[in-house]
């Protein structure tokens, strides 16, 4: 004979799987389509590698411790700044990027191929890339040479730039001073 509760624990199992039988379980295809949907959002266009035909470093007005890289007469392409403090170089690609983006910022010539990370950073009224790095770190090697070299940011174009010592000095001078 079975004990009393047996038969009302069976008789409640039956009820609740009869229930179970009238409505079918949601499917994924019905919580999908009546969730809310995220908004997207897309990167920029990516915009023409700027022309770099006759550019030149130079040096900045904003002190001794940054070069500009443009043609002259027109607005500056990339600058390059030393933490002397702190030995650590800052490269700022002078091109609109998208808020909180980031990036690869890539140095390849003279024989070095250099990597940096790269972030959207708000500089005054415009958001440009700017990544900065120690100024011992080998990243930096593309620019301490005597050839030209290129600078690339998905995105952002590709800029050729012309040798000069005007790099090599303010790195040698910034690792000097780590």
């Amino acid at each position: 004979m079975k004990p009393p509760h047996a038969s009302i624990v069976l008789a409640a199992a039956a009820g609740l799987s009869s229930l179970a039988g009238c409505k079918p379980p949601p499917t994924d295809e019905a919580l999908l389509s009546e969730a809310p949907q995220p908004d997207r959002t897309f990167a920029s266009e990516p915009l023409p590698s700027p022309e770099s035909e006759g550019a030149m470093w130079a040096r900045s007005s904003r002190g001794p411790d940054r070069i500009v890289y443009g043609i002259p007469g027109q607005p500056a392409l990339l600058a390059l700044s030393c933490d002397r403090g702190a030995g650590i170089l800052t490269v700022t690609r002078i091109s609109p990027a998208d808020e909180d983006a980031d990036a690869m910022l890539a140095l390849i010539g003279n024989g070095h191929v250099g990597r940096l990370p790269v972030d959207a950073t708000g500089i005054g009224e415009d958001i440009l890339w700017q990544g900065s790095a120690d100024a011992q770190s080998e990243q930096w090697e593309p620019l301490a040479g005597p050839r030209k070299l290129t600078a690339t940011i998905p995105g952002a174009g590709m800029v050729e730039i012309n040798p000069s010592q005007l790099p090599m000095r303010l790195i040698e001078s910034c690792r000097a001073e780590s």
